[in-house]
């Protein structure tokens, strides 16, 4: 007997300690019963309490990479996560570029939650005139918001977030998913999708353990849209597979630890 799965593309950096990243990213996509693939941007030098250092991939080999996925194992929906360098970004638009009509999700990585730089600042523009555009959804957190509107205005009331995502959608023309979790409310989001704003409410849970949360986080969301589901539907499950995991209390590690992916199965 054999069958097929939907399959879902992470394209995004690796993390050695499993946490965060391409780790993570595989992690959530078998968890939910789909099939991942991975072209990795960069290696990293990490673990839950700092990143000690970043270094991309070569152009050729991300290229290669690319190709070789694509080309055989056509997926449902992709995941950005870290992009790498300007140059990486040229290559991942390119290649993208051929397949209009696979959604993409796009996490823009520029701080992990340890506190390392992992985002070229060079690149910031080429990463909003060049994948945003193939983006279905973006998917920053509050401080990443910030960086993309050039404000240090702190985003901690519900009107203040509804602003900021109505400002990125209508600045970089697609939708965009404000998570709430850096934030004093509950771990609420708000999305902006053609102007529409849509809360989706979340149970704040009280762990220094979330290591790799936005990955997961995006990683759902795409898994929700190769399964034909709509944006709003793709998140709400994305959400509640996130709290389960949050809320499993796995505790690994000196800093901020990792979530269970595999809760459950436990």
């Amino acid at each position: 007997m054999s069958f097929t799965l939907p399959s879902v593309l992470t394209i995004a950096g690796s993390d050695p300690s499993g946490g965060a990243g391409i780790q993570a990213d595989l992690k959530t996509i078998a968890a939910l019963g789909l099939y991942g693939s991975s072209v990795i941007t960069a290696l990293t030098a990490q673990n839950t309490t700092r990143v000690y250092q970043v270094e991309d991939v070569s152009i050729l080999m991300l290229t290669d990479q690319l190709e070789a996925v694509l080309s055989d194992i056509t997926p449902q929906a992709i995941k950005i996560g870290m992009a790498g360098s300007s140059a990486s970004i040229k290559v991942i638009t390119e290649k993208l570029s051929k397949f209009p009509m696979i959604p993409v999700v796009l996490d823009p990585v520029m701080v992990s939650t340890s506190g390392g730089t992992l985002f070229e600042q060079n690149g910031l523009k080429d990463l909003t005139d060049k994948l945003f555009p193939l983006a279905a959804l973006v998917t920053p957190n509050i401080p990443e918001a910030q960086v993309l509107l050039s404000t240090k205005k702190p985003l901690l009331s519900k009107n203040d977030m509804e602003e900021a995502a109505m400002e990125l959608c209508k600045k970089y023309k697609t939708a965009f998913l404000l998570k709430g979790g850096h934030s004093s409310m509950e771990a609420n989001d708000v999305l902006c999708q053609n102007g529409i704003i849509t809360w989706f409410h979340g149970k704040r849970i009280e762990t220094s353990n979330t290591h790799g949360t936005g990955c997961t986080l995006s990683s759902a969301i795409a898994c929700g849209l190769a399964m034909k589901k709509g944006l709003e539907e793709s998140i709400l499950l994305a959400k509640e597979y996130l709290t389960g995991a949050l809320m499993a209390g796995l505790e690994l590690g000196n800093g901020n630890g990792p979530i269970w992916h595999g809760f459950k199965d436990t």
